[in-house]
């Protein structure tokens, strides 16, 4: 009697690209409904192909969500390993599709960019800018949110970049990280404010509004570290947010003080918009770098904007033998 084939024979032989395309479209939505909408199928019909793909592959591949059957928590180590080689399959076929289809009509090169809020103010202008000069046809999507967030759609295939910081093992599964350079955290407030003009104890800005950044973030993991070191706790009535131009605004129209990465004021301070309180801050320093997935081929505009960007993160620096802002 024949013996049948192993399962990894039996997978290669049988997956089709119907799963993989409901596979990537369910890592990428996060939510059956949405990837049956997104592939025009029904919710059934995606369901049934999981399901399938799953049998193939002798094991789960994705984490339904508590909240209901249609949402999806994430995926299982082995559906992050599946979706990078998706991925590369789906990208293939693409590439050979438009390496065969009429050259009647010129395609349309895009580029998606995550960044931090923090990041993108030093880091993005400049480069963009360039890299228009360079590809002047170019479609440039920048998308900016949570380290977290970023991670996971670069992960997905949705974002080409990320300029970003390094996360837990878990999420930096399948991703490569280039350090570019560190960065503290600062207090800053309006010129003028009454911690401005001298050294300011840290208990001193307890007695001001605080602005800081959401809860899950990085740096304001790295603020409440800080006090807590110190016998302090963030107020519960801190103004949290990502949204930079609400924080700066707030803080120069008030005695609020911000508690920022210093690339995100960078700018602010050099012009004298804001002013950084003589508040020491060691051990906030974080890590910025830049975020690709592993295996992924790169395409010449990002290829390009990862140097412009190398270049931005070299100018952004003080430079030796300057004071720092």
């Amino acid at each position: 009697m024949k013996a049948p084939p192993a399962p990894s024979l039996a997978f290669a032989r049988n997956v089709q690209l119907r799963h993989l395309r409901c596979f990537v479209a369910i890592a990428q939505e996060r939510h059956l409904a949405r990837a049956a909408e997104r592939l025009a199928l029904s919710q059934p019909a995606i369901s049934k192909t999981l399901v399938e793909l799953e049998t193939l592959a002798g094991t789960r591949l994705v984490e339904r969500s508590s909240a209901g059957r249609r949402g999806v928590q994430g995926l299982t180590p082995t559906g992050e390993q599946l979706l990078g080689h998706a991925l590369r399959v789906l990208e293939a076929i693409d590439a050979s599709a438009e390496a065969i289809a009429p050259a009647a009509g010129e395609r349309l090169e895009r580029l998606r960019i995550g960044a931090l809020p923090s990041v993108a103010p030093a880091l993005l202008p400049q480069a963009l800018a360039r890299l228009r000069s360079h590809w002047p046809a170019l479609q440039i999507v920048v998308k900016s949110a949570a380290n977290a967030v970023l991670l996971d759609e670069l992960r997905a295939g949705e974002l080409d970049l990320v300029a970003g910081r390094m996360s837990d093992p878990r999420l930096m599964t399948g991703l490569s990280f280039e350090l570019l350079y560190t960065e503290p955290l600062v207090f800053v407030a309006r010129s003028g404010h009454p911690l401005a003009q001298r050294a300011a104890a840290v208990q001193a800005v307890l007695a001001h509004p605080l602005v800081v950044y959401a809860e899950g973030t990085i740096p304001r993991h790295n603020t409440e570290s800080f006090f807590g070191a110190r016998g302090l706790a963030l107020p519960p009535n801190a103004l949290q947010t990502l949204d930079l131009m609400v924080a700066r605004a707030l803080v120069a129209a008030s005695d609020a003080v911000w508690v920022t990465p210093l690339g995100a004021v960078r700018a602010d301070l050099q012009a004298g918009a804001l002013v950084r309180l003589r508040i020491d801050t060691p051990g906030t320093e974080e890590p910025v770098g830049l975020l690709l997935r592993s295996e992924a081929r790169s395409s010449a505009a990002c290829t390009t904007m990862v140097g412009l960007l190398r270049e931005a993160a070299r100018q952004s620096q003080p430079r030796p033998g300057r004071k720092p802002v």
